[in-house]
């Protein structure tokens, strides 16, 4: 199941309210709890969240839905990894960080760099991938290639260098509302979509980046994504496979791994995490799964997870993402 925070549909009231309708009756007709208008981190299954911009922009008569979502995202809808973005030293370092580590955003969106299919020289292409195969939906299209032209804006300014935009799809809304929100032309119906670009851009520096925060933005990063490198993935295993019988003392691991425990430390702060981190990232991950993908009793998600008490589950769950376990399952409801 892909899944996005729910930071991508932020915005998502205001645009409604400000066409004069309640949003609240939307989400819930897309099977969706309330919660995701208000808690960033929770996880959204992508096909609700396509559904949900889909026939918003149909019973609004909104056309330019995306696009308008798309306007109002700043460079913080995506979380820990704007901090590194817009401290990355160039153009190049960027994209590398987005391919690297936007999956801790979403696990079903794709940017990278191509060749310019037109074969113009001094032209590269940035491709966007956001929805499985078969049609693409229009308006969550519209909404997340918007938002990669509206992060380059962000970080380099509004002549950042775009060429025109290439779209995989046919518009719902008047081909003017591209142009107007791109400042560039725009043509639909190609094999995929993509922003071309000058490819100087990759060499363009970004004003303000300090080298200490991107570092420690992207040690964080780093401790977001499973097996990292060998030491942490061995890590990782041995902890998942222990939770299940209780808490998971950090001398047990670094006996099963045949280190001593301060070793172990060393090489993990080495990495700029910590072996409490790692713990409370696989349960985070698992919670995830059982939450969204099972029906399991929270008692057994609970006690699956390691944890002494339920109520101790309940405000990991607050922690992680602002809400009970009971509002994460809510997300995923049949509508």
């Amino acid at each position: 199941m892909a899944t996005v925070r729910a930071a991508g549909i932020r915005g998502f009231d205001e645009v409604v309210r400000d066409l004069g309708a309640d949003p609240e009756p939307l989400v819930h007709a897309a099977g969706l709890d309330l919660a995701v208008l208000d808690h960033d981190d929770l996880p959204i299954e992508q096909s609700r969240l396509a559904a949900l911009l889909e026939s918003a922009a149909v019973a609004l008569h909104c056309p330019d839905l995306g696009l308008r979502m798309a306007a109002r995202h700043g460079l913080d809808t995506l979380g820990p990894l704007a901090v590194m973005l817009a401290n990355c030293r160039t153009g190049a370092d960027a994209l590398a960080a987005t391919q690297r580590y936007l999956t801790v955003h979403s696990d079903a969106l794709h940017v990278d760099q191509t060749t310019d299919p037109d074969e113009e020289p001094g032209v590269i292409a940035l491709r966007y991938r956001g929805h499985p195969p078969g049609p693409p939906p229009v308006q969550a299209m519209d909404a997340g290639i918007g938002f990669l032209h509206r992060a380059l804006c962000l970080l380099f300014g509004d002549g950042y260098g775009l060429f025109d935009v290439r779209l995989s799809y046919h518009p719902a809304a008047d081909p003017g509302c591209y142009r107007r929100f791109y400042r560039a032309p725009v043509r639909f119906g190609d094999p995929e979509s993509m922003l071309r670009v000058r490819a100087e851009l990759l060499a363009r520096p970004i004003t303000g980046a300090h080298e200490d925060l991107r570092a420690r933005a992207e040690a964080y990063l780093r401790t977001l994504l499973p097996d990292v490198d060998d030491m942490t993935g061995r890590i990782r295993t041995v902890v998942d496979g222990m939770l299940v019988f209780g808490a998971v003392p950090m001398e047990a691991v670094a006996r099963a791994l045949a280190l001593h425990p301060r070793t172990l430390q060393r090489r993990l702060a080495a990495q700029g995490t910590t072996f409490a981190h790692i713990v409370d990232n696989i349960r985070r991950e698992r919670a995830r799964h059982y939450l969204t993908e099972t029906t399991l009793p929270f008692g057994a998600v609970s006690a699956r997870l390691g944890f002494a008490e339920q109520a101790t589950f309940s405000r990991a769950c607050h922690r992680w993402w602002g809400v009970p376990p009971r509002r994460v399952r809510a997300v995923r409801r049949t509508a």
